[in-house]
């Protein structure tokens, strides 16, 4: 008789037989209720695998690393139930992901983190950036509440897109780009709030380029609604360093409320900012300076600020902030229309504008809302504002 040998199993091994069994070799769904099941199924996910994550509290602290889909056939990680995604919350991070590719996270909520909501990076490796990340109707909110402490800070990504995503209180900003490339932020909302430091709804920086930053609305969103460039420590640029912060960004039909400024062109090159409304921002109506060093860089130079609608007040003396160091007679201004509520002030510029629109009322409904709009039917605004880019069907 043959005698059979026993062998001990532990439960954490027990577990991963049996989530192989439970994920087929060829992707297909997997539902998790619980944290060791979602650690599981993401290390084991394979090419068109779709983890559905039930509704629940999942804590925080989730490292997901070298996890690999395809264009083809990605993996999604999404809440199994869109009107009640499941709750990332507390701890520094709620989820980093390094080194991974085309791997899409959707319909899921995180909440207050002490350092970054989601971090997603190339791990170090800066000549192989993270292809094909998806991140798609995600709330984050409460994040810092003070201090560099991002919504998502991502570093090293190419290919990638954010869409119907909400963020609500940060420290930093709400999206942090450091050497990101070829990439899309879309449909997204940036609501500021008291007691969070906020400096700015977007960042785009250290080398980024090639960026469309379209349809989004932002409330308060910071100093700068939205950041081209910034100060990048030379060691974090990517792929290396580059002459420039950000180079060819679009930002395009959005919607912007307070902050000192909707814009800010910062160490950038060619950078567009065009069709966006922009409504009583606190000190400025955008920004032209330079951050790093003239021997290493070159100049903030070749910006856009065309077809754009501008509500302004008393408030706004200087119209655009232009540092020391920058070229802004490289810049093109064209075909804004310009509304002051208060007076009738016409804009001072750095160049000479062609095609400006003066003192049309645009009768703006919805002002501070998502459903903020021009209301005034006039043929001569048609073509300014964030009206002009959704009429055209994006």
């Amino acid at each position: 008789m043959t005698e059979r040998l026993e062998i001990p199993i532990n439960k954490a091994a027990a577990l991963a037989f049996v989530m192989a069994f439970l994920l087929p070799a060829d992707g297909g769904e997997i539902r998790v209720n619980d944290t060791a099941g979602l650690r599981q199924a993401v290390n084991e996910a394979q090419p068109g695998t779709t983890i559905l994550v039930e509704a629940g509290k999942y804590g925080s602290g989730f490292h997901f690393q070298n996890i690999q889909g395809t264009k083809a056939e990605p993996i999604v990680i999404k809440g199994a139930d869109g009107a009640s995604p499941p709750l990332f919350s507390g701890g520094k991070e709620a989820i980093h992901l390094s080194d991974c590719n085309h791997l899409v996270l959707r319909d899921l909520k995180v909440s207050k983190c002490t350092a970054n909501g989601i971090n997603c990076d190339d791990g170090g490796t800066f000549e192989t950036p993270s292809e094909g990340m998806v991140f798609d109707t995600i709330t984050i909110e409460d994040i810092g509440p003070e201090g560099n402490y991002d919504g998502l800070k991502l570093s090293g990504l190419k290919n990638f897109s954010i869409r119907n995503c909400t963020f609500s209180g940060w420290g930093g900003a709400g999206i942090d780009m450091v050497g990101c490339r070829e990439g899309v932020i879309e449909d997204c909302h940036f609501i500021g709030k008291d007691g969070f430091t906020q400096t700015t709804g977007i960042q785009a920086k250290g080398g980024t380029e090639n960026i469309r930053i379209a349809g989004n609305f932002f409330h308060e969103a910071g100093a700068r609604g939205i950041n081209l460039g910034g100060s990048t420590g030379n060691q974090f640029f990517r792929p290396g360093l580059r002459n420039f912060e950000a180079r060819d960004l679009v930002v395009i039909g959005n919607r912007f409320v307070g902050s000192d400024a909707a814009v800010a062109f910062v160490t950038s090159v060619g950078c567009v900012v065009r069709q966006n409304t922009i409504v009583y921002p606190r000190k400025w109506i955008f920004r032209i300076l330079q951050e790093k060093p003239l021997d290493e860089f070159q100049s903030c130079r070749d910006g856009v600020f065309a077809e754009n609608l501008i509500v302004y007040d008393k408030r706004v003396r200087t119209f655009v902030n232009v540092g020391k160091d920058t070229k802004p007679e490289t810049f093109s201004i064209r075909g804004n229309a310009w509304f002051c509520s208060d007076a009738e002030r016409r804009p001072a510029l750095p160049v000479e504008e062609t095609g400006g629109i003066y003192q049309i009322h645009p009768m703006l409904e919805g002002v501070g809302t998502t459903e903020m709009t021009m209301g005034s039917k006039d043929p001569i605004l048609k073509s300014v504002g964030a009206r002009a880019y959704h009429a055209k069907g994006r």
